[in-house]
């Protein structure tokens, strides 16, 4: 496997994931507010929680996993550590948690469905997440949501309507942190075929049946996808299928076969074969979104603003129906 000595985030993540990241953080405080809300509110009960309920993974614990995941902290060059946690659950999923103390969760029905090659997949990406800095925004989106939602049954719906496009921008970026964390998975794996075979199993892979799966029919199932874009009603129905605003349901992440068109497209660009020649940002920026802050004055005024402009937008859609 390669390893991309001194890589800084900043050669791997996924234009979209950038974009959308520095939307968020223009929201003014919200980069103080997160830090400290999950450092002293979410970071820490959480990390206490797996210690007490999962099984930490070490030399002498789950060695050959851990072999994997140092092999993997190797090749992205991720510095110190984080935390490796096996957890029993059935469902099949991995998350990365933490900004002081950041580390990955695998879930038993994981580990039990892939291959070792396909664990080492999962495992690049979820370092992915932690490298990009992605694991801070992630908590706070997740405690902002269920506020607005907690507090919009107290004001009967009105704060809902006011943070309606926050919530979409959340989600938006929350998905598209998934493409950089996919490109993360890549470059450990150097080859699109395990890292396409995982998302084919977490789309609906089976261990009895896993013998009639093909990974060129899910292939050719993406193209397929794509095409639906064609008809312009497709991509409406996309978007509510990402972001049921009337029930108060969005996805974290991108349909499956999305992601297996974005990544195909970025292994075969030139900008993939200069990362694989070495030539690649190194050091400093771990892909956080610098923005220039803004005086509290101009803070208040923007946020007065995006206010106004989404209530009339709600009371332009209301009048319409």
């Amino acid at each position: 496997m390669p390893t991309y000595t001194g890589i800084s985030s900043e050669a791997f993540r996924h234009p979209l994931d950038r974009e959308a990241e520095q939307t968020l953080r223009r929201v003014p405080g919200f980069d103080l507010v997160a830090r400290k809300f999950v450092e002293f509110l979410v970071e820490r009960p959480q990390y206490v929680y797996m210690m007490g309920n999962s099984i930490q993974v070490g030399p002498r614990q789950y060695s050959t996993l851990y072999g994997i995941f140092r092999e993997c902290i190797r090749d992205l060059d991720i510095y110190p550590e984080p935390t490796l946690f096996v957890s029993q659950a059935p469902v099949v999923n991995a998350y990365a948690l933490g900004q002081d103390l950041p580390y990955i969760v695998l879930n038993t029905g994981l580990i039990d469905l892939m291959s070792e090659d396909e664990i080492r997949s999962v495992v690049a990406h979820e370092l992915g997440h932690i490298k990009c800095g992605h694991t801070t925004l992630i908590q706070m989106a997740s405690w902002a949501i269920m506020a607005v939602f907690s507090l919009a049954d107290l004001t009967m719906g009105f704060s809902r309507i006011l943070s309606t496009g926050l919530i979409l921008a959340f989600y938006e970026w929350l998905r598209k942190a998934e493409l950089s964390a996919d490109r993360a998975a890549m470059l450990v794996m150097d080859d699109t075929r395990p890292v396409m075979q995982t998302m084919m199993k977490m789309a609906g892979g089976s261990t009895r049946y896993a013998h009639e799966c093909s990974l060129d029919e899910f292939t050719r199932q993406a193209q397929r996808y794509q095409e639906l874009d064609e008809d312009g009603l497709n991509q409406v129905y996309k978007f509510f299928l990402y972001n049921n605003v009337s029930q108060g349901v969005f996805l974290t992440h991108p349909f499956t076969v999305e992601r297996v068109s974005y990544l195909q497209a970025w292994a075969s660009s030139a900008e993939y074969r200069e990362i694989k020649r070495g030539n690649y940002p190194r050091g400093g920026a771990q892909g956080s979104v610098e923005v220039k802050p803004e005086s509290p004055a101009e803070q208040e005024a923007d946020r007065l603003r995006r206010q106004i402009e989404e209530l009339q937008q709600e009371i332009n859609r209301i009048k319409g129906e």
